[in-house]
């Protein structure tokens, strides 16, 4: 199996974990009418441009908005369509694209562990300590992440972390599995603790984790350049770079939301 059919199994995995799905002849619509603020979770997936655009656009725009969501698109492989781009305009979305890395983990990096780092899974006892960190970050979409944070919780594909610098908590992750993949996601530090290793910290102990439980390939997505330098630190190495393209009919765009605007 190529490299693309593996994320792309792991993408529709992880994204029906939190989101319901229909099945449509050019994709999928996902959808949680209990999470609307949340983009991931509520967003149509172009998988065919082979269909008119004028009724992909229209039959999206239809199904969220009768279930009172705004429509959104998420598109990757659109290359050679840019008249889709052009059609999404003329109906009034607004569009957004991004350089998407995709990392995989292959080289293990030893590192001296720092003794005033304790690390553990996030059980009940200590869940809110680790949403209330999620929450600060505007990169994981700032207070949505309450209820997403629980619905992950809740589920065993999910294992989370939580990370404490002399006993506060101040990190997280996680990581989502699928058959014998996994994906890295949530990686947060709260800003005052920033700049003391603590990430490198955090993902040395997933990927034991990792190899403790025979998973194949853990994946990560960068959200930018300087995050993908991180990544490649703690031996991941960037193995494709994907344009992924963002198209709303209302709300803020994502560059917003990552910048807490």
């Amino acid at each position: 199996m190529t490299f693309e059919k593996y994320i792309e199994a792991l993408d529709l995995a992880y994204i029906s974990s939190f989101s319901k799905k229909v099945n449509t002849s050019w994709g999928c619509l996902f959808y949680n009418e209990d999470q609307p603020n949340y983009y991931d979770a509520n967003h149509a997936h172009i998988s065919s441009y082979t269909h008119a655009y004028e009724e992909i656009i229209d039959e999206v725009i239809s199904f969220y908005e009768e279930k009172q969501l705004v429509p959104r698109i998420y598109l990757t492989q659109y290359g050679g369509h840019e008249d889709f781009i052009t059609t999404l305009k003329q109906k009034g979305f607004g569009f957004e694209e991004f350089d998407s890395p995709i990392q995989l983990w292959k080289t293990k990096v030893d590192i001296i562990k720092n003794p005033k780092v304790q690390i553990e899974k996030v059980t009940e006892e200590n869940m809110q300590s680790a949403i209330d960190i999620e929450c600060q970050i505007p990169e994981l979409g700032g207070t949505i992440r309450d209820k997403a944070f629980k619905e992950e919780f809740s589920q065993e594909a999910y294992t989370h972390y939580l990370l404490k610098y002399d006993g506060a908590p101040c990190s997280t992750a996680c990581i989502f599995q699928h058959e014998n993949d996994a994906r890295l996601e949530s990686v947060a530090t709260l800003a005052e603790y920033r700049g003391k290793g603590l990430i490198s910290q955090l993902i040395h102990h997933i990927q034991e984790d990792v190899l403790n439980r025979n998973i194949d390939r853990l994946w990560v997505m960068p959200i930018n350049e300087r995050v993908e330098n991180v990544y490649k630190k703690s031996g991941f190495e960037t193995i494709a770079n994907v344009k992924v393209g963002h198209a709303y009919l209302g709300g803020k765009s994502i560059e917003d939301i990552r910048k807490g605007q």
